[in-house]
C-alpha cells in the first residue's frame, strides 16, 4: 500500500488532497522564492492524527511541511523535493481561556484576528502583531514579533507551553502553566522559532494581557532619520512605557499617501502608540512631545479616537501592499536585519543608498524601538536581473548588520532565504544547532533544508 492510500486510512479521503489547485496554494508563501508542489496536502483535526501522519512519513522517509496561512516571507512552507504538506487550518479551536491566569490555550490554526475577537469578550488581548492575519502556530514557528515588541516582546516571550509532535510521532509538552520555572532545559524557547524543523505544534499556551484603559497613537515628523532615531532613544531612556514606535522613511511615506489616500508630510516619520491609564498617558504624552521637539520635530499629532488610530496603523501596516499595488504582477523581497539601536540610523542611511543605486522600487520601515528594520523591494519573480539586484542588496544589508553584532533576521525567520548566513552569524554555536536537529530529527523529515543545513538522509522516492 502506498503513502497516499495509508494517509486516506488515517484521515477521511476528502482530507487528503492531490488537487492541483490545492497543491499550488501550498507551494508558495508571500516571498519571491520559487514555488514547488508538494505531493499531497493533508488536513488533520487532532494531535493524534498529526502524530499518525508523521509516523507514516517516517516509514516512507517523506518530509512533512507544516502550513498555517502561508503568510511567511522566507519560503518556510515551500517543499524542496518530495514532501507532504500538513495544513493546520482545521485545527482552529480556542481550547481554553483562563482569564484569571491571563493565559489562553489554542490550536495552531487559530488566526491572530480570530483570537483577538474572542479575547475582547474577557477584556483581554494578545499583543504580538506581525501585521498579517497569521496563524498562531506559524507565528510561534517563526518567533514572530512586529510593532508591539518594544513593550510586550516577541512570540518567545509570550508562549508559556507548547504541545509538539516530534519526528517519531511522540507527543510532548515543553512547559506548563506556571509563570516561572527553573526546572529542566528551556524547551519552549528552543521550539519557538524552530520553523517546523524539530516538530509540529498542535497546541500553544499564550500569555495574554488586560486591554489598557486608554490607547493613544501619534505621528511625529522629523527633518531626518538621525533625529527620529535619537528621539526614540531619549523616549526610552526617559522610562516612557511606549507600546509601539515605527519609523517610515520619506519615499515610503510618499507611497503610503498614494495608496492609503492620506496626506502625511513626506519626511521621516515615527508612528507611536501608548498604552495606560488616562492620567499616566497625559504625562507620557507631554514628555514625549517635549523630547520630540528637542529633536526638531516638525509636526506631532496625537489620536485617541479608535477610527483615527486604526487609520494611522493601517497606513503603516499596508506599506508593503502600497508598493505591490503600484507594481501589479510583481512580488516583494523584504530584508529583515536587526541591530543595536545605536547602529540603526547608520544602517537605514546605508540601506537607502544601496537600494536607490539598485534601481528597484523600495520602501524602508523599521521597528525602531528594538533596532529591527525592513527594506521592501519590488521584484519581477521571472526576472533574473531583478532577483540578482535584490539579493545583492540583501547581502550587503546582512553583512552590515553582522559586522555590527546584529542578526540577519529579526522576525521573519530563516527559511530558505537566510539559510546561507547561519554559519557566519552563529560561528561554533551553529554546529550545536545542527547537533540538536540531528538528535530530534535523525531521518531529516521535518521541514528539511530550512533553518540549518543538516539533512543527510536520502528521502523516499
Amino acid at each position: 500500500m502506498g503513502l497516499i492510500e495509508e494517509l486516506q486510512q488515517i484521515l477521511a479521503p476528502e482530507r487528503v488532497s492531490q488537487n492541483l489547485t490545492v497543491l499550488e496554494q501550498h507551494s508558495k508563501d508571500e516571498s519571491y522564492h520559487t514555488p514547488y508542489l508538494p505531493e499531497a496536502v493533508v488536513f488533520p483535526e487532532t494531535a493524534q492524527e498529526v502524530s499518525d501522519i508523521i509516523k507514516l512519513a517516517n516509514k516512507h522517509r517523506v518530509p512533512v511541511i507544516p502550513f498555517g496561512m502561508g503568510s511567511s516571507l522566507e519560503g518556510h512552507v515551500i517543499p524542496r523535493g518530495r514532501a507532504i504538506t500538513i495544513d493546520f487550518t482545521r485545527m482552529n479551536k480556542i481550547v481554553e481561556i483562563r482569564e484569571k491566569d491571563f493565559l489562553v490555550r489554542v490550536q495552531p490554526g487559530v488566526t491572530r484576528k480570530q483570537l483577538e475577537k474572542e479575547l475582547k469578550k474577557y477584556g483581554l488581548f494578545f499583543p504580538v502583531d506581525p501585521g498579517a492575519d497569521a496563524s498562531i502556530g506559524g507565528m510561534a514557528a517563526t518567533n514572530a514579533s512586529g510593532t508591539t515588541t518594544v513593550k510586550y516582546g516577541a512570540m518567545r516571550d509570550n508562549v508559556r507551553d507548547l504541545q509538539v509532535v516530534l519526528a517519531d510521532g511522540q507527543i510532548i509538552h515543553t512547559g506548563n502553566l506556571a509563570a516561572k520555572s527553573s526546572s529542566g532545559y528551556h524547551l519552549t524557547g528552543l521550539f519557538v522559532g524552530s520553523e517546523g524543523t524539530l516538530g509540529c505544534f498542535t497546541e500553544i499556551t499564550l500569555k495574554v494581557y488586560g486591554i489598557p484603559e486608554q490607547i493613544m497613537a501619534a505621528r511625529a515628523v522629523f527633518p531626518n532619520v538621525d533625529e527620529a532615531v535619537e528621539a526614540v532613544v531619549d523616549i526610552q531612556q526617559a522610562g516612557i512605557p511606549i507600546a509601539r514606535v515605527e519609523l517610515v522613511d520619506e519615499p515610503s511615506i510618499r507611497q503610503v499617501n498614494k495608496y492609503s489616500q492620506t496626506n502625511y508630510k513626506e519626511a521621516p516619520t515615527l508612528f507611536l502608540e501608548f498604552h495606560g491609564n488616562k492620567d499616566g498617558l497625559k504625562q507620557d504624552v507631554a514628555l514625549t512631545k517635549a523630547i520630540a521637539e528637542d529633536h526638531y520635530c516638525q509636526e506631532i499629532v496625537f489620536e485617541t479616537d479608535q477610527a483615527l488610530r486604526h487609520q494611522l496603523w493601517d497606513a503603516r501596516h499596508n506599506l508593503a501592499y502600497a508598493f505591490l499595488h503600484a507594481h501589479p504582477g510583481k512580488r516583494q523581497m523584504v530584508t529583515d536585519v536587526c541591530l543595536p539601536i545605536t547602529e540603526l540610523a547608520g544602517a537605514i542611511h546605508f540601506a537607502r543608498e544601496i537600494v536607490t543605486n539598485s534601481g528597484l522600487p523600495a520602501g524602508i520601515a523599521g521597528h525602531v524601538g528594538d533596532g529591527n528594520f525592513h527594506i521592501i523591494m519590488i521584484v519581477d519573480p521571472n526576472s533574473a536581473d531583478d532577483l540578482a539586484r535584490a539579493e545583492k542588496v540583501n547581502e550587503q544589508i546582512v553583512q552590515y548588520a553582522l559586522e555590527r553584532k546584529g542578526t540577519c533576521t529579526g522576525e521573519h525567520g530563516v527559511g530558505i532565504g537566510k539559510l546561507k548566513y547561519q554559519a557566519k552569524e552563529h560561528g561554533g554555536a551553529y554546529q550545536i544547532m545542527q547537533t540538536i536537529k540531528q538528535a530530534l530529527d535523525p531521518m531529516g523529515i521535518m521541514n528539511p533544508y530550512k533553518k540549518v543545513e543538516n539533512e543527510t538522509v536520502t528521502h523516499g522516492s
